[in-house]
């Protein structure tokens, strides 16, 4: 991978994280067109991290009150959500303890299933928009958990993690806006949390893998920068448009996957 690949896939990373459509598949996509190694995990973890990061930028203000309200010592509004989130986590705490080696080989297992998850994301879009209730109600914790159980299904590349996750709050009748936000900040401790085993381990070390120091750095301030926009722009998206034009996309895309596959 050179210094101007790292840059587009990072920009890929960055625009696709935040919209219903799948990082890691556009991720997939995006190297078969280059020609790069699909197996190498490193690449997507540092570009995860850089995303992950800026939507800790873009909702530094609701994390600050979070914080202070956990600090409270009481439990309030904030220990409450909070809590919801740690519920959220069980589902992928489970998949990353029991499955990790089996997800790994999720990765590289090539565009068909890519496609093939690309195309169950545009249907669960579309769904959600057609089946979720019309008298939105607040976050509870059984919602909080199945979409956990979203993010969790939502580690095969192709299923659109923000996707899974937003559709599973919207057919469990949670507002858009609630159910947004919840979708962001419920993805913090698992992708940080990663990255730092990965770190530690010495699997993120320049040694361990066949990109550059420079393609690294160049991929991660590109999610990083990108990230930015696009988590701004997706919470006005969420909340001003329909998730079938989303869904159109996704299906055009998994058509797209599935042709590269036999064609490649």
């Amino acid at each position: 991978m050179n210094s101007l690949e790292a840059i587009i896939l990072g920009l890929i990373q960055g625009l696709t994280e935040f919209l219903p459509v799948s990082s890691s598949g556009h991720l997939s996509i995006g190297k078969f067109l280059f020609g790069i190694e699909q197996n190498n995990l490193t690449f997507e973890v540092v570009v995860h991290t850089a995303t992950v990061l800026s939507t800790i930028v873009v909702f530094r203000k609701s994390i600050w009150n979070l914080v202070k309200g956990l600090f409270a010592f009481k439990y309030n509004s904030e220990t409450e959500y909070i809590c919801k989130i740690l519920v959220s986590l069980i589902p992928v705490m489970i998949v990353g303890l029991f499955f990790k080696d089996y997800v790994e080989q999720i990765f590289g297992s090539g565009l068909l299933v890519v496609g093939i998850a690309l195309f169950v994301t545009s249907l669960l879009l579309f769904l959600s928009e057609r089946l979720s209730p019309k008298n939105p109600k607040p976050l509870s914790y059984k919602s909080a958990f199945i979409m956990g159980l979203a993010q969790a299904v939502a580690v095969i590349p192709g299923l659109s993690r923000s996707g899974s996750t937003i559709s599973a709050g919207l057919l469990c009748g949670v507002d858009k806006n609630k159910v947004t936000e919840f979708s962001f900040l419920m993805v913090l401790i698992p992708i940080l949390g990663e990255s730092f085993l990965q770190l530690v381990s010495g699997d993120l070390s320049i040694a361990s893998t066949s990109i550059g120091a420079m393609p690294l750095l160049l991929g991660f301030l590109s999610a990083f920068l990108s990230g930015l926009f696009a988590c701004k722009v997706m919470i006005s998206i969420v909340r001003k448009a329909k998730l079938s034009w989303f869904a159109i996309y996704c299906l055009i895309a998994a058509l797209f996957s599935i042709v590269c596959h036999f064609i490649g």
